[in-house]
């Protein structure tokens, strides 16, 4: 004889119903919003806010066949409430986008990848130098969300530790006229962030909701790499003006981007466009450039995505020292032909965000 059913059954059951494209399940997210028990029917209400017909289609046909494997279970049903979600447009008629903006920060850019080792980190730390201009034009954050490999600490050349105000909000470092936060300044550079999902979406949200970043023009979020929890807790909850896309030109790097570039989409969170990092290496002795992770693949990409292709960073030595040491090179080396292709990157950039 089956066990009586009850609600935890039934959620316990649809936790095993991943939202389609993500690791995360729809209870997870807060998507059901309501069980019904009548003896061994049971009915489900599960909203879900998406402008891609296929998704809430996947949604109901996985959960009913979840449901339907429950023992006791005669009939189930899954009703659905869909709402598409909020765009600009809609904003600028009156609706609203709420919590999901962060206090004095007129846009909020991502720099993302598919997959690690193309310099993300690299291209976001120059890109927020970039953006704050030769003479400090514009004020600028960098929030390292990267929770399990942090790295901006050691490009920006600080372990300095942040400290809180007597309301509990938490100062970011400041450094090269930015304003800074990363999960390495909290810790020593052998402890690794040893945490499960649910506190590393604390910390995101705290990173992005408990710091005083103040009146900024721009803040970039230097993502993790692939499409995890991190990344699902800020495009869910972040008004974003934007991401930026970045990979190598080889196609095991491509393949990634795509399914960043996915992510994005699905949340109607327009792409920038795409930099193709160590695009090329130009030999110092004959001269010579070395497509050492082939080429043209950043282009094709771009035109895929139908968005443009910011730049084509070369593999450079003085690029990867320059972060060694703590001193992007858009401040070591301002006048450099990688140094004006950030800047290029960053016009780019604004003039989308500003149209």
């Amino acid at each position: 004889m089956s066990a009586p059913l009850t609600s935890e059954t039934i959620l316990a059951q649809l936790r095993g119903v991943k939202y389609p494209g993500y690791s995360r399940d729809i209870v997870s997210f807060g998507m059901v919003k309501d069980v019904q028990i009548d003896g061994t029917r049971v009915m489900v209400k599960i909203a879900v806010t998406t402008a891609d017909a296929r998704v809430p289609q996947q949604i109901e046909e996985t959960a009913t066949a979840a449901l339907e494997s429950i023992p006791g279970v005669s009939e189930a049903v899954v009703k659905l409430d869909i709402t598409a979600p909020v765009t600009k447009a809609m904003q600028a008629e009156g609706g609203a986008l709420p919590q999901t903006k962060i206090e004095g920060v007129k846009h909020i850019i991502a720099v993302a990848s598919g997959k690690g080792g193309v310099g993300k980190s690299t291209v976001a730390a120059n890109l927020a130098l970039a953006l704050r201009g030769e003479k400090n034009q514009a004020r600028v954050g960098l929030c390292d969300c990267d929770i399990y490999g942090p790295s901006i600490g050691l490009m920006f050349g600080t372990n300095e530790r942040p400290t809180a105000t007597e309301a509990g909000r938490i100062q970011p470092i400041r450094r090269y006229d930015l304003n800074l936060m990363s999960m390495g300044f909290l810790l020593d550079d052998t402890s690794p962030a040893i945490l499960r999902g649910p506190m590393v979406t604390r910390y995101t949200q705290q990173f992005l909701r408990s710091v005083d970043w103040g009146e900024l023009d721009y803040l970039i979020l230097d993502l993790p790499p692939g499409t995890g929890d991190i990344q699902l807790t800020i495009v869910q909850t972040v008004a974003l003006s934007g991401a930026v896309i970045v990979t190598t030109p080889q196609e095991v790097a491509l393949i990634d981007a795509r399914k960043a570039a996915t992510m994005f989409t699905k949340v109607n969170v327009p792409i920038l466009g795409l930099v193709e990092n160590m695009s090329y290496f130009l030999c110092p002795n004959d001269g010579n450039r070395y497509n050492i992770f082939g080429s043209g693949g950043g282009e094709r990409e771009a035109a895929r995505l139908r968005v443009p292709l910011l730049a084509q960073i070369p593999l450079e030595i003085n690029l990867r020292e320059s972060g060694d040491k703590g001193v992007p090179i858009v401040i070591s080396e301002p006048k450099s032909l990688t140094a004006r292709l950030f800047f290029d990157v960053s016009e780019a950039i604004q003039r989308q965000c500003l149209a």
